[in-house]
This record gives C-alpha cells, structure tokens and sequence, in this order.
C-alpha cells in the first residue's frame, strides 16, 4: 500500500521526528514530504499531490488555515490533519470547519500520529479500491446505491445532513433508501448516521484532550445532552463511564492503544 505524506511543521525537531519515526514504523508511504512555512506546504501540495498532510496551525509566511483556503479553492486539499496547541482549539475548530479531518494537540507522541495515519492511509486506500470496484463492476449484494448513500452519509456524518440528502446523492428517493436500508442492513438513517457519529466520538475520548461538547459538536451534534442520550443508547454506557474506562459496549477502534 503506497501514498504520499506532506508534514508542515515550522519546528524542525518535531516535523524531521515525525518523518523519521513514520519512516521506520509503516510502510504505507512511499513518499514523504516536509515543509517548514505555509507557502513551502502549498507548494509541496501543488507539484506532489500528497494524499495525507500533517499541517501545523502556526507557521511563518502562511498559516495552517490559509495553506487549508488556497488548496481548497484549487481543489487540491490532501486529507488533512491539524497540529495544534492547547490554547489554540479555537483556532483548530476553523479549520476542521474548512475541511480537516482531524487534529492532534501539541505534544504528541509519535505513536498516536503513527496510528492516525495509518488509518487515514487505509481508508484512501480502501476508497481507491471501491472506486474501482463501482467502475469496473456491479456489487451483487449490496446494490450501489446503498453503497453510495452509506458512503455521502460517512462523508458528511459531522453535517446537520438529512435521509432525502443521501438518497439524492445516490440517485434514488428517500423512501427506497429506507427500504434498502431495512433489507439490508436491518437499521434506519438515523441508526446508522448516530452510529457512525458514536464511533467518531468514542475515538476522541480515547484521546482524552476534549470536552463532552467540543466532541459533540465535531461528530455532528448540536446539543450536548442529546449527545449523550444518544451515546448512552448506542454504547451502553454514558461518555464519562466510556472515558472512565468502562468499556462493556463493542464497536469503537481503538486507534490510541500505544499508550
């Protein structure tokens, strides 16, 4: 499995630790950039196309969030990972606003970057392969467009997103998505975009470093308790037991076990 990886950090001890510590741990890249300015990732997005990025929110000549304008506006944003600072969240909000799929506090171990791209890895590479697949041939189970409404719904699980939304996504009315969802996949819209947000937030409070409604709000809800209803009723458990350490449900992926 190949990608490339761009690291922009303006701290040479930790974007060269990173690279060289990615280097030694996965071989799921076979390229690996740095850049140590804003100006410097943009350029290295442009004429090297990475997959992944790991982009510093502060950095000299551009900022995270303007390399995350520019890159969008070209229509070349890599999947994006924020590195930030405890007193910057704010600041990291706006980016996961402009696109970002993740973000990691400063310090952070290599091991918890490692995990997270790696998965970020899998997963391109898992949707190159049902690219693919949808291209070159049909799904005799599961037809496609179940297979491209689940795929709008997991894209956009953090959006206040509606059913009518990814049926229209995949060509098909509302109303026989739910009927292919009920044959089969035996669940409903809701349970399966809840669930989805559920596995989302058990990730980030594995990690530790947010509250109850910073989660709530990354994963797609806008009220706090319904949240954790809602956790409660997927998991088994409320989100501080989960934290706590009481994990009776099953489900989540464990990307932060090298602690």
């Amino acid at each position: 499995m190949v990608n490339k990886l761009l690291i922009a950090d303006d701290e040479d001890a930790v974007r060269m630790g990173i690279c060289k510590y990615i280097q030694l741990h996965t071989d799921r890249f076979d390229k690996i950039y740095t850049a140590e300015n804003g100006k410097q990732a943009l350029d290295m997005i442009m004429l090297h196309k990475p997959g992944i990025m790991l982009l510093d929110v502060r950095m000299p000549l551009m900022n995270g969030i303007e390399v995350m304008k520019e890159a969008t506006s070209m229509g070349i944003l890599p999947v994006t990972v924020i590195l930030s600072g405890y007193d910057e969240f704010a600041y990291a909000q706006q980016a996961l606003r402009y696109g970002a799929k993740e973000y990691l506090l400063k310090p952070t171990r290599s091991s918890d970057i490692l995990g997270l791209v790696n998965r970020l890895a899998d997963e391109l590479y898992g949707k190159a392969v049902a690219a693919a697949k949808e291209e070159g041939k049909n799904d005799k189970d599961i037809p496609a467009a179940l297979q491209r409404a689940e795929q709008f719904i997991r894209e956009h699980y953090h959006e206040d997103i509606m059913a009518s939304q990814a049926a229209e996504y995949a060509g098909i009315t509302a109303g026989y998505l739910s009927t292919l969802l009920s044959q089969y996949r035996d669940y409903g819209f809701s349970e399966l975009l809840n669930s989805i947000r559920i596995e989302h937030a058990c990730i980030y409070l594995e990690q530790g470093y947010l509250k109850n409604y910073e989660i709530a709000y990354k994963v797609g809800y806008r009220d706090e308790k319904y949240f954790s209803k809602t956790f409660k009723k997927v998991k088994g458990v409320s989100p501080a037991e989960y934290k706590n350490g009481i994990k009776t449900a099953v489900g989540c992926i464990d990307l932060w076990n090298n602690r």
